[in-house]
């Protein structure tokens, strides 16, 4: 049964073996989930085996990687841990193998199907039940907490009667308990008992069951915009790892996040939504990907039962995942559906199916995710789409041109092209006159985007063409233009190639305002680049800002006059790349920057110091404090980072290659950078030079350093 706790327990054996002494001499954890092929699998197990690269890539064949990961198997005693498996998995197909099990090795999976495990010929098997009433309520009290528990006399007789309600299952306990962890009032709490047993299990099965209760944490989700960004969760494929600047980057194009005043407000509203899901266990947060999240496989499941109008609406959204050959009656199920993924597909089967374009005439929305082997779309693929308002191709990195059909989706309000090889743009993408949104980042092979085209987009709100070649007339001067011309407009990432463009956005209120990504690449006769404390204070939505190949650029100066408080200053700058930049001989300016997180500073070979000394703020062991990664790369005359030592709390990573004259690291002595500091990467003979402020602070930061290759 779903949610039952046998991934929990599967992973305190993975943890027990990685934290105690024990005589195998490899444990190796695999997540197999309902989409799992052999090649997955196979890949998990050569990573940990650390199987070289070369050998690996050299197995053309499943048999022949199955072949090398059994040569190194046979030689160890091993732990292979298989989580969530729905279908029979050959282990012989992958490679691994108990037959002569002479050194004792071991295979625990876990499944929902006990017929499975007779497939796969467990020599034992192990149910995992639900947890005792005692031991139930002593979980769903944990989740509740003391605080709700003790408001009131009654309260903690009806916790017992809420989680009798659970059946056990901890999955239900725990999203129940947490659902009701505000509930300080006995109206709340009989209400949701009531609710509770409105939906009892009328059909012996897993999903009946489960799904009913744990409806009961959706609808406990406090309104309607909420609610609608978790079930689009389900139009990810499961064990997926969510971007969470992707998804509400999607809520954002569905027009969920509407009741936010402007495009900026609605990503703080999308990611407090997503904090809420969380703390709702609709949502899990994974600890190796701080910026990612993913749905539990059981509360996809139900998402999509909730979606499809409690399973009578079954098409209602589609998601394929190395979807094979599409028979025509796979097809036809698109004509009933209102929103479509697809993942790791290609189109050669569909286009054998019928001569004749699909319709899909409730379609709202289609993804295309992880489809490097998509080309092209089949001819009149997007002619039959008259509802459709969410386009992302972005996943279609291969095809090289737009279907002309796409120019003729007059509904269309979110269209992104990023990290396609499209190379050209229809002047007839201004029939689009419902776009908000445009997305057509890391597009390198796009030369041109057409004049007039992007002022004749009236309902524009967001304009991204960040990163990519110089795609823009004049530099960029004529788009910046046509952008501030725009009413709505209120959210750019762009690239500006001349003195002439950055001239517009100086003098452009409107710009200004409107500007969150900005990289300034190859603006020949660019000296020195003058900013005023009121610019500043306008581009207070700049998150992002490059400084590429400005060959004579040797000044970045803010005229800061009588005023020197940092206040307002590149308030949201968390990112700075500055790259090429021959003459430029520091970024003092960079001490205004309070929240910039990510540094990385290649190839300006003038720079001395990154940050010099201002009387203002030469005691500023503040500086930097939010700074999680710095990479100095190439800056062959760089002697200090800053004159004064740092406290640096936040810093994660620092990576300094042949940077030879820097001896120097600004850490503060018994300062509190360790705390977080996972790895500092240099070159040998340099880290061997550094001067310390003691001995003790040499050893501290000693740990973390590793040697670049």
């Amino acid at each position: 049964m779903g949610g039952v706790g046998k991934t929990t327990l599967l992973k305190k054996i993975n943890n027990y073996f990685l934290a105690t002494d024990h005589n195998f001499e490899v444990v190796i954890w695999v997540v197999v989930s309902k989409s799992a092929s052999i090649e997955k699998v196979q890949e998990v197990i050569r990573n940990k085996l650390q199987i070289p690269d070369e050998t690996w890539q050299s197995r053309r064949s499943k048999d022949d990687k199955a072949m090398e990961i059994w040569k190194v198997l046979k030689t160890k005693k091993f732990v292979l841990l298989l989580d969530d498996i729905w279908e029979r998995l050959d282990l012989i197909q992958v490679g691994v193998s108990l037959q002569d099990n002479q050194n004792k090795s071991k295979i625990i999976f876990t499944t929902r199907s006990e017929d499975l495990c007779h497939q796969m010929k467990a020599q034992k098997r192990i149910r995992v039940e639900c947890l005792a009433p005692d031991e139930a309520l002593a979980l769903f009290q944990e989740d509740v907490g003391e605080e709700t528990l003790n408001s009131h006399p009654d309260v903690r007789k009806l916790a017992k009667v809420a989680a009798e309600e659970c059946k056990g299952l901890p999955l239900s306990l725990i999203t129940i308990g947490r659902a009701l962890a505000s509930a300080k009032t006995l109206a709340r709490w009989e209400q949701a008992i009531k609710e509770l047993r409105n939906f009892p299990a009328k059909i012996s099965g897993m999903e009946d069951e489960l799904f009913h209760r744990l409806k009961f944490s959706y609808d406990s989700l406090q309104g309607d915009t909420i609610k609608s960004c978790f079930l689009y969760c389900s139009i990810f494929l499961e064990d997926c790892e969510i971007s969470i600047n992707k998804l509400v980057e999607l809520w954002i194009g569905e027009g969920f996040l509407a009741e936010a005043g402007d495009i900026y407000e609605a990503r703080v509203l999308g990611r407090k939504l997503i904090q809420d899901l969380k703390l709702a266990c609709l949502l899990e947060p994974l600890e190796t990907q701080e910026y990612c999240v993913k749905m539990h496989d059981v509360i996809r499941d139900m998402a999509l039962w909730i979606s499809s109008e409690f399973g009578k609406e079954k098409n209602k959204v589609l998601v394929y995942d190395h979807a094979g050959l599409f028979e025509a009656q796979e097809a036809a199920r698109w004509k009933e559906a209102q929103r479509l993924s697809l993942w790791n597909t290609s189109f050669e089967e569909i286009r054998e199916i019928d001569q004749t374009p699909i319709q899909c005439p409730n379609l709202q929305t289609f993804l295309i995710r992880k489809c490097k082997d998509l080309h092209e779309f089949p001819t009149g693929f997007f002619l039959f789409m008259p509802a459709i308002r969410v386009l992302d191709l972005s996943g279609a990195s291969s095809i090289t041109e737009l279907p002309v059909e796409i120019y003729n989706l007059v509904t269309l309000e979110y269209l992104k092209l990023s990290h396609t090889k499209i190379s050209n743009l229809s002047g007839e993408l201004k029939n689009l006159r419902q776009l908000r949104c445009l997305l057509l980042d890391n597009m390198y092979s796009l030369r041109k985007i057409p004049l007039q085209i992007i002022s004749n987009l009236p309902l524009l709100q967001w304009f991204s063409a960040f990163a990519g070649d110089n795609v823009l007339f004049d530099g960029g001067s004529a788009l910046l233009e046509e952008l501030q011309s725009l009413e709505h407009m209120s959210d750019i990432s762009i690239n500006l190639y001349s003195d002439h463009s950055i001239n517009i956005l100086k003098d452009s209120h409107k710009l200004q305002r409107c500007i969150r990504r900005l990289c300034l690449n190859a603006c020949k006769d660019l000296t020195s680049l003058k900013l005023s404390p009121l610019s500043l204070r306008r581009m207070k939505h700049l998150e992002s800002l490059f400084v590429k190949n400005c060959l004579q650029l040797e000044v970045v100066e803010i005229k800061v006059g009588k005023e020197r408080s940092l206040q307002g200053w590149f308030h949201s700058l968390h990112e700075a790349c500055i790259w090429r930049c021959p003459k430029l001989l520091n970024l003092t300016w960079l001490m205004y920057a309070e929240s910039l997180e990510y540094l990385n500073v290649q190839n300006c070979e003038s720079m001395e110091e990154l940050v010099s000394s201002d009387e203002e703020f030469e005691e500023n062991i503040s500086l930097f404090s939010r700074l999680t990664s710095l990479f100095l790369i190439n800056l062959p005359r760089l002697q200090s980072i800053y004159s004064h030592s740092l406290l640096l709390p936040s810093l994660e990573t620092i990576s300094v290659i042949d940077c030879m004259m820097l001896r120097r690291l600004p850490f503060y002595p018994n300062n509190t950078a360790a705390d977080r500091l996972k790895k500092i990467t240099g070159n040998q003979s340099w880290w061997d030079g550094l001067l310390w402020e003691d001995e003790t602070t040499r050893h501290t930061f000693s740990k973390y350093f590793s040697r670049w290759q």
